[in-house]
C-alpha cells in the first residue's frame, strides 16, 4: 500500500509507501524499494536527488550515482570548509546506512504506552487500538506549514509557530503516546495548550498528503481531559447547547438580554468565557418545528413523489429558522415528499447529531444523541430514504465520526445515505431527476465554504447548486477557515486568533463586495463571523434558491 500526490501539471508522481519502520521487515522493505527505485534511476541516467536535497535518506547513494572520485573529492572540499565535522555530520559525504534503526523516530525500545481511545482506530497499528499508527502517519513533510491556498491549517497561519501546525499537535501526540514526556502527558495542559487553536477544521483530513486527521484526535485528548477532570462552566454551555436550547428558545427575551447589557456581556465573559467582544446568536421564540412523518405537500396524488428526510439541526432549528423553511420550499417545489423524523418518545426534545458534545470530549454523551438520532432515521435509510441536512458540522457528522463510533447496518446506511442539502440537489440535477423552475437573478454571489465542505469535497455540488440560477455569477472566494469554528470564535481564550483568522483573506474578501452581492455561507458560525466582522448578512443556499424562485412568481 501507499500514499500517492503530485505535481500533476509536470507529470510527476511522488509514491509513498505505508511501512511500518518499527518492524524490521517493513525496514528490510524500505531498502528493497530504494535499492530498486535507484537502479531504476541510474539506468534511465536521471537522478536520485533533486527539490529535497540529499540529506541521511538519499547520502547513502551519492557515491554509486557520481563514483568514487567526485566522492572523494565532495569529501575534500567538505573538510576544507569543515575541517572539525560540525556542520550537518553524516550529510552528502560520510554518511551513514540510511536504514541503520538508531537515526530514526521509531529506533530501538520505541513502543507505545496502554490507552483508552474513544474512536475506532482499527485500520492503524499499534496501542489504543489503532491510534498511534494514525498518529505515525504524520512523516513531516510540512504540507501544513503552507501560508496559502486550500484550508490547512489556519491557526498556524495566525500564529506561525510551530506548535499550532498539524505536525507539532502530531509529534506532541507521538511523544506522549510512546511515553516520552512522561507518564499522563496525553491529559496534561501542555497538551491542552498544544490543541487548544486547532478549530478542528479537518482540513488536514484532505490536504494532509498522509491524511493525519488531527480533529478525531484532538476529540481523543479531549475526552480523556473530560475524563479526569471537570469540564468549564463554558464546556457545559456548549456541549449540552441540544438539551437547554427548548428552554431557551421558550426563555429567549431573557436569553437575549446578555447582548443588549454591557453589564451581562461582561458577566458572561468572567462567569463562562464568553467573549464579551462578541455577540451571541439570537433565541427565537418562533423556532422550526415539524411533526411525525408528516407528509408536506408536494406533488399531485398521482404522482409518484420522490422521498427525503430534512433533518433539522439545532443551531438552524433555534437560531436561523427561515434556512429549513426555504430549504422545505425548494424540496417541495422540486416535487420531493418530505418527511421529518422525531425521537423515539413524540415527547422528547428534537433529534441532534451529537456535534457539540464531541466538540468538547464529551463522546458518551454524544454516543447516546447519536443513538436516539440513528433510532429515528433508522426506517428511513434502511429503505434508501436520502437523509438531507442543512449544516456543514452537523450533517457531515453522519458521514465522519458516527461511522468511527458505531458499527453496524443502520451506521453504515446512515452514513451511505446522508447529504447536504446542495449535495442532493447537485446529485439530483446530474441525474436528471432535479425539476425546479428558478428565475433569474442578476446578480454575483461570492461564495465562503465551510470547512468541513471543503474537506469533505463538497463545494463542487454548491457550485454547482447555485450555478443553476440563471444569470447569477458565482465566485468562490480563496479563503482558509472563517476563524468562528463553532464555539472557537465565542471564547475569550481564542477570539483573538478567531478574528485574526477572518482577517486572513475571508473578511476583506467580503467588504470589497459590491453593495448588491449575495454573500453565501452554508456554515452557521461561518455567516455570525460574516456578520461581525463586516456587518454584511450571509446566506445560506438554500434561502438564494428560494429567492431565485420567487423571481419566476
Amino acid at each position: 500500500r501507499g500514499t500517492m500526490y503530485a505535481h500533476a501539471s509536470e507529470g510527476c508522481l511522488h509514491v509513498r509507501p505505508v511501512l511500518n519502520l518499527r518492524q524490521e521487515k517493513d525496514v528490510h522493505t524500505m531498502r528493497e524499494i530504494a535499492e530498486e527505485a535507484f537502479a531504476m534511476v541510474r539506468e534511465y541516467k536521471g537522478s536520485h536527488s533533486g527539490e529535497h536535497g540529499d540529506g541521511l535518506v538519499r547520502s547513502e547513494f551519492n557515491e554509486p550515482m557520481f563514483g568514487s572520485r567526485l566522492a572523494r573529492a565532495f569529501e575534500e572540499v567538505k573538510d576544507r570548509f569543515d575541517p572539525n565535522g560540525l556542520y550537518n555530520p553524516g550529510k552528502v559525504v560520510r554518511p551513514p546506512k540510511f536504514d541503520d534503526r538508531n537515526l530514526f523516530r521509531y529506533g530501538p525500545g520505541y513502543h507505545g504506552e496502554p490507552i483508552k481511545t474513544q474512536f475506532d482506530w482499527s485500520p492503524y497499528p499499534g496501542v489504543g487500538g489503532g491510534i498511534q499508527g494514525a498518529v505515525e502517519m504524520c512523516n513531516n513533510n510540512g504540507a501544513c506549514r503552507k501560508l496559502t491556498g486550500g484550508v490547512m491549517c489556519p491557526s498556524y497561519r495566525v500564529t506561525r509557530d510551530e506548535r499550532d501546525v498539524t505536525r507539532g499537535r502530531a509529534n506532541s501526540l507521538r511523544l506522549a503516546i510512546t511515553g516520552q514526556l512522561g507518564s499522563a502527558a496525553l491529559i496534561a495542559d501542555e497538551m491542552a495548550e498544544t490543541m487548544k487553536l486547532c478549530v478542528s477544521c479537518k482540513a488536514c483530513r484532505r490536504e494532509c498528503p498522509t491524511g493525519v486527521d488531527m480533529a478525531r484526535m484532538k476529540i481523543e485528548v479531549q475526552a480523556a481531559r473530560a475524563a479526569k477532570f471537570e469540564l468549564s462552566l463554558h464546556d457545559k454551555l456548549v456541549g449540552f447547547l441540544p438539551h437547554y436550547a427548548p428552554h431557551a428558545s421558550r426563555w429567549h427575551h431573557v436569553f437575549n438580554m446578555r447582548d443588549r447589557s454591557p453589564f451581562l456581556r461582561k458577566a458572561s465573559q468572567t462567569v463562562a468565557r464568553f467573549a464579551s467582544r462578541r455577540s451571541l446568536p439570537k433565541w427565537r421564540k418562533d423556532t422550526y418545528r415539524d411533526r411525525s412523518d408528516w407528509r408536506y405537500p408536494t406533488a399531485e396524488e398521482n404522482t409518484a413523489a420522490r422521498e427525503i428526510v430534512l433533518f433539522a439541526d439545532t443551531f438552524n432549528r433555534y437560531f436561523e429558522r427561515e434556512n429549513l423553511d426555504d430549504a422545505l420550499s425548494v424540496l417541495v417545489a422540486g416535487g420531493y415528499r418530505v418527511y421529518a423524523p422525531q425521537p423515539p418518545d413524540p415527547d422528547d426534545r428534537p433529534l441532534c447529531c451529537g456535534r457539540t458534545f464531541l466538540s468538547v470530549g464529551l463522546v458518551e454523551e454524544a454516543r447516546r444523541e447519536m443513538q436516539r438520532t440513528m433510532d429515528a432515521l433508522a426506517p428511513y435509510v434502511t429503505r434508501g430514504i436520502p437523509i438531507v441536512g442543512l449544516e456543514p458540522g452537523c450533517l457531515l457528522t453522519f458521514r465522519d465520526e458516527l461511522p468511527a463510533l458505531f458499527k453496524g447496518a443502520v451506521a453504515d446506511s446512515l452514513a451511505a445515505n446522508a447529504f447536504l442539502f446542495e449535495e442532493f440537489l447537485a446529485r439530483e440535477h446530474q441525474a436528471g431527476n432535479l425539476n425546479l423552475s428558478l428565475g433569474s437573478l442578476s446578480k454575483k454571489a461570492l461564495l465562503h465554504g465551510h470547512c468541513h465542505q471543503k474537506a469533505f469535497n463538497a463545494m463542487g455540488a454548491v457550485e454547482t447548486t447555485l450555478r443553476l440560477i440563471p444569470k447569477l455569477s458565482v465566485e468562490p472566494i480563496d479563503s482558509s477557515c472563517c476563524g468562528m469554528a463553532g464555539s472557537f470564535g465565542y471564547d475569550e481564550e481564542t477570539i483573538d486568533v478567531s478574528l485574526k483568522m477572518g482577517e486572513l483573506s475571508l473578511l476583506p474578501a467580503v467588504r470589497r463586495a459590491d453593495a448588491d452581492a449575495i454573500i453565501v455561507a452554508d456554515g452557521t458560525s461561518c455567516r455570525h463571523q460574516i456578520h461581525d466582522g463586516s456587518q454584511r448578512e450571509a446566506l445560506h443556499v438554500a434561502r438564494v434558491l428560494k429567492m431565485s424562485l420567487e423571481a419566476v412568481q
